[in-house]
C-alpha cells in the first residue's frame, strides 16, 4: 500500500510541474509566436522547446482528462477563462483540467502518506485531513486562474489609453485603422505586452481574411475588459455609420485618460483606508507596550510589595 501511494505521490508531483511549467512557459498561439519569431524577438529553438513541453504536457494530460472528462459547457467556460488570462492554444483546457484532477487526488495522497509516515494521528484525523487537502487542489488552480485574469485585465485597462494615444497619433500621421493597431502591437510591446499581443492577434485575424468587426469582437471577447469593449464598439459604429474613426478614437482616448486619472485619484484614496487594518494590529500594540510597559511593570511592582507587607 505504502508502494502505491509513493509512486501516486510521484506521477502526481511530475505532473503538476510539468503543467506549471507549460503554463508560464507557453502563453502565446502560434501566430503570434511567428510573429515574434519574424520580429527578431525569441529564436525558433525556442519557440520548439516550447512546442515540445507543449506536446509533452498534452501527452501526459490526456490519459487524465479520458478517464474523468469534461463536460462540453465547462470546456466552453474554461477555454474563455484561459483565453482571459492570457493562454490561446486550444491544449490549454486539457492541461487544465489535468492540473486540477491531479491537484484533487495527488495532493490527499501527498498529505496523508506524509502524515501517516511522520505523525501518529488517527484514521479519522488522517481522512479530514485528506478532506481538506482534497478542496483545496480543488479550489486552489481555480483561484490561481481567477486571479492570473484579474491582473492581466488590469494590465490591460491601464495600458490601453497609451494604446490609445498613439494610435490617435498613428491615424493623424495618415495612417489606417489596421496599420495603426500594427503600429500599437509594434511599439507597445515591451511597455505593454498584454495589450501588444491583443492587437497583434486582432491584427492575424484580419489578414487571414475574417471581417475586422468579427477580429474586434473577438478582441474584445478575449480580454473581458470593459473599457475594452466599449472601444470596440465605438469603432464598429464609426466604421458602420461612416463617421470619423480618428475623431472618435481622439474623443474615447480623453474620456479614457480622464478615466485612468480617477482611478488613480480613487486608489491613492483607498490606500489611507487600508492602511488602518496593519497600523490597528501591529503598530498601535507595540507603541502601547513601549509607551506603558514601563509603567506597567512599576505598577505591578507596587501592588506586589504593598501586598507582601
Amino acid at each position: 500500500m505504502v508502494i502505491f501511494i509513493a509512486a501516486l505521490t510521484f506521477a502526481s508531483v511530475a505532473m503538476v510541474i510539468s503543467g506549471l511549467s507549460w503554463l508560464f512557459l507557453r502563453r502565446t498561439s502560434l501566430a503570434s509566436r511567428r510573429l515574434r519569431v519574424t520580429g527578431g524577438v525569441s529564436s525558433p529553438a525556442q519557440v520548439l522547446t516550447q512546442d515540445s513541453m507543449a506536446d509533452f504536457a498534452e501527452r501526459v494530460a490526456r490519459p487524465i482528462n479520458r478517464i474523468v472528462p469534461p463536460s462540453l459547457a465547462e470546456a466552453d467556460k474554461l477555454q474563455k477563462q484561459l483565453m482571459q488570462a492570457g493562454y490561446f492554444s486550444h491544449r490549454a483546457p486539457l492541461i487544465f483540467h489535468a492540473i486540477q484532477l491531479v491537484g484533487m487526488f495527488g495532493l490527499p495522497a501527498v498529505t496523508g502518506l506524509v502524515l501517516f509516515l511522520t505523525t501518529e494521528l488517527t484514521f479519522l484525523y488522517l481522512m479530514l485531513s485528506a478532506m481538506l487537502a482534497f478542496i483545496i487542489g480543488f479550489f486552489l488552480p481555480r483561484y490561481i486562474l481567477k486571479r492570473m485574469i484579474l491582473g492581466r485585465q488590469e494590465r490591460l485597462t491601464w495600458g490601453l489609453a497609451d494604446a490609445l494615444d498613439l494610435m490617435v497619433v498613428s491615424m493623424e500621421a495618415g495612417l489606417g485603422i489596421n496599420a495603426a493597431m500594427v503600429k500599437v502591437s509594434e511599439e507597445l510591446e515591451d511597455a505593454h505586452p498584454d495589450i501588444s499581443e491583443e492587437f497583434a492577434l486582432a491584427n492575424v485575424e484580419i489578414r487571414v481574411g475574417r471581417d475586422r468587426s468579427e477580429a474586434l469582437r473577438n478582441l474584445a471577447d478575449r480580454t473581458g475588459v470593459d473599457d475594452l469593449r466599449n472601444f470596440v464598439t465605438m469603432l464598429i459604429q464609426a466604421d458602420r455609420f461612416g463617421t470619423s474613426i480618428g475623431r472618435a478614437v481622439r474623443v474615447y482616448a480623453d474620456s479614457l485618460r480622464t478615466k485612468r486619472r480617477q482611478r488613480a485619484e480613487q486608489a491613492a484614496q483607498k490606500a489611507s483606508v487600508k492602511l488602518l487594518l496593519p497600523l490597528t494590529c501591529f503598530l498601535f500594540p507595540t507603541l502601547f507596550i513601549i509607551i506603558l510597559g514601563p509603567a506597567a511593570i512599576q505598577i505591578m511592582d507596587a501592588f506586589s510589595g504593598g501586598l507582601s507587607k
